[in-house]
């Protein structure tokens, strides 16, 4: 394969002219089980249904050690990871098109977003309640 000059060529080469999968059927291999069928549909779609009901959540509204600075705080989550808590904090600051955080377990939201944040937290299979002022 080395060219005259005694140089080895590097353009990649031919192909390889047939393809080695192109002579495989599906006959003989067995049916998978619908339960298979439908994860991977419901990974394919990206949504995974809502679970009816994850338990309560406090939702509150503070303005005290802020600087006067309205923020809204959702705690109470049970059984709910910090890595969720994030990816659930972070789909509230985009709906409410504002700054927050993760702080000790709860979420924080900058303003006065409950109503906002509320349909969201139900949308996601929790049951908000408003608490305090």
């Amino acid at each position: 394969m080395m060219s005259a000059d005694g140089k080895i060529p590097t353009d990649g080469g031919g192909g390889l002219g047939q393809n080695p999968f192109g002579a495989l059927s599906a006959a003989g291999l067995p049916v998978a089980p619908k339960s298979v069928l439908e994860q991977a549909a419901a990974k394919a779609g990206g949504a995974k249904p809502a679970e009816k009901n994850r338990g309560r959540v406090d939702i509150r509204r503070e303005t005290g050690n802020r600087g006067g600075k309205t923020v809204t705080v959702i705690d109470g989550f049970v059984g709910i990871g910090l890595p969720e808590k994030e990816q659930l904090a972070k789909k509230i600051r985009g709906a409410c098109g504002c700054g927050g955080t993760v702080k000790d377990g709860a979420i924080e939201i900058q303003g006065d977003q409950r109503e906002k944040i509320a349909q969201i937290l139900t949308a996601a299979g929790f049951r908000p309640v408003f608490a305090g002022g």
